[in-house]
């Protein structure tokens, strides 16, 4: 069997070799040579011959930049006439931006899936793998006939959570908003659920008005799909240490982890460890004591072409 070859952009060339450990039999690295110029336009080359393999390209939209490096290589695998394209998007930038609540403003989740769907088709099809979006509508503005898969992280979330809290804790959500999500995984485990009711008093302030249900003396993880600048995690996690939480932690599937937020996580001294799966680029160039990596790649088993 002739392996898929296996190629990353720059900023997600860090799961290249376990996927290629993991998954020997399966893949082949491909080599790209990279250059900047002194006028900082970018130049690339698949340097490994790929006509007629299947190829898997992995990257993110986490970024401008990087968005326009997995844009390139995707259409350099048509054109040099892969037989198919997987693409893996750990995480899928701008998705929460999937909607517009002001006049004039740009839809950039949607414009950035026109983008990805705008890719010439490969002679077996395009497919592109998502993990966690933040808005379950988000494959539906692919355009085409791209194939889309989303993967739910909730069985790798549910054993890091086991692994935390055991059997009797209270899974609890950052807001009203994630409520449903939380309670799924709730019922999967089994155990009580907690989410707090919250009042916007401005762009950047809101108000704790109550929690759902009882949180003295239990452990409580907190689970989100995104810890971007950590506030809406701390207000929370103030909230449950005020109505009497036992221990708290936080899991999460994309840890972006911007504006020093483990320090500011640890400073506030109330959230005992944060989980975050290693989806974004950041959750493995932060190296902080409270901060645990949790691998995501077992979730792709069977996102590839055989």
């Amino acid at each position: 069997m002739v392996k898929t070859l296996l190629i990353t952009t720059s900023a997600y060339n860090y799961l290249q070799a376990p996927l290629l450990e993991a998954y020997p039999e399966r893949f082949e690295a491909g080599s790209i040579c990279r250059q900047k110029f002194p006028d900082e336009e970018s130049y690339l080359r698949i340097e490994t011959e790929i006509a007629g393999r299947h190829v898997c390209l992995i990257g993110g939209t986490i970024n401008d930049e990087s968005t326009l490096e997995l844009f390139d290589l995707a259409n350099g695998c048509f054109q040099l006439s892969a037989l198919s394209l997987t693409i893996i998007l750990p995480y899928f930038g701008y998705s929460t931006m999937e909607r517009s609540t002001k006049p004039g403003e740009i839809v950039k989740a949607k414009t950035r899936a026109l983008l990805l769907s705008s890719i010439p088709k490969t002679p077996m099809g395009n497919k592109i793998v998502m993990v966690d979006l933040h808005a379950e509508g988000i494959p539906y503005y692919f355009d085409g006939d791209v194939q889309t898969q989303h993967i739910y992280s909730k069985p790798l979330i549910a054993q890091t959570v086991k692994k935390i809290a055991g059997e009797d804790f209270v899974l609890a959500s950052t807001d009203a908003g994630r409520a449903k999500w939380v309670e799924s995984l709730g019922n999967d485990l089994n155990v009580k659920c907690a989410f707090i009711y919250k009042k916007r008093l401005s762009g950047e302030t809101t108000e704790i008005l109550a929690i759902n249900a009882p949180v003295r003396d239990k452990i409580v993880v907190i689970y989100d799909d995104i810890i971007r600048t950590g506030g809406t995690l701390m207000q929370a996690a103030a909230a449950y240490h005020q109505a009497g939480a036992l221990q708290i932690f936080a899991v999460c599937t994309h840890g972006i982890l911007a504006n020093d937020v483990m320090n500011k996580i640890e400073k506030q001294g109330l959230i005992q460890k944060v989980f975050v799966l290693n989806t974004h680029p950041n959750s493995i160039k932060i190296n902080h004591p409270l901060l645990e990596v949790v691998d995501f790649l077992p979730l792709l088993e069977n996102c590839f072409y055989d």
